[in-house]
């Protein structure tokens, strides 16, 4: 039988993050011309996760950033296999550059929006799902383009397997409340206990953007939920 993927109107519509792309540097142009064929995936199609990563279970990692902390996260974890999606070309690039330089073989990486990621992966695939410091669109009138709706919540719980973890974090409070709302409305879902949650927040090495919103004095919000049903 072939692993369906769905592919939700939602995932056709909502724009979730603004382009802001810096000049890549040499060394990561290179990495993006070098090495992007090697760790990259199909550009078409419905991804085949044994090909892709053997036996090892699959979390995906939505807007990885300059990819130090996912990294990091898949040399600590060798049994999981990761899947790092990322718009910005110099985050690639670096996180490209970081793999050969580690020699880390159990990531691989797309420079795409999410969403259309999203629509290309087989129904109850993953472990786990990752959503580290995505932008707060911190703006009331900006609120309804924050990655975190409804929809996506349901289009997230039919890539998860059962048992599979959602683990998100901010450093914006509002944005946090905004999560725990759209999650406790969210079917299939329940939040993880204080003791369960604590083993994925140790694990989570700190993010640039964590660094950066902890410099203006944020706090930092972890929250995880686990599919159910």
């Amino acid at each position: 039988m072939t692993a369906r993927s769905s592919v939700s109107p939602y995932l056709r519509r909502i724009r979730s993050f603004v382009l802001r792309e810096g000049r890549l540097t040499p060394a990561q142009q290179r990495a993006l011309q070098e090495l992007l064929p090697r760790y990259g995936v199909p550009e078409k199609g419905t991804l085949d996760f044994a090909a892709l990563f053997g036996q090892r279970p699959v979390v995906l990692e939505i807007g990885f950033g300059n990819g130090e902390s996912l990294a990091q996260m898949a040399q600590a974890s060798p049994q999981l296999g990761y899947l790092g999606v990322e718009v910005h070309r110099p985050g690639v690039g670096r996180l490209l550059m970081l793999l050969e330089q580690h020699g880390i073989d159990n990531v691989r990486v797309v420079c795409e929006d999410a969403q259309l990621l999203l629509g290309r992966l087989p129904d109850q695939s993953l472990r786990g799902v990752q959503l580290f410091f995505p932008d707060p669109w911190p703006k009331k009138r900006h609120h309804k383009r924050r990655l975190v709706q409804p929809e996506w919540a349901q289009v997230i719980r039919g890539k998860l397997q059962i048992g599979g973890f959602l683990h998100m974090a901010t450093d914006w409070e509002d944005y946090a409340e905004h999560m725990r709302a759209v999650m406790a409305g969210a079917l299939g879902f329940r939040p993880a206990s204080a003791e369960e949650a604590a083993g994925y927040v140790e694990s989570r090495p700190e993010t640039k953007f964590e660094r950066r919103g902890r410099a203006l004095g944020h706090g930092v919000w972890d929250l995880v939920y686990f599919r159910e049903s």
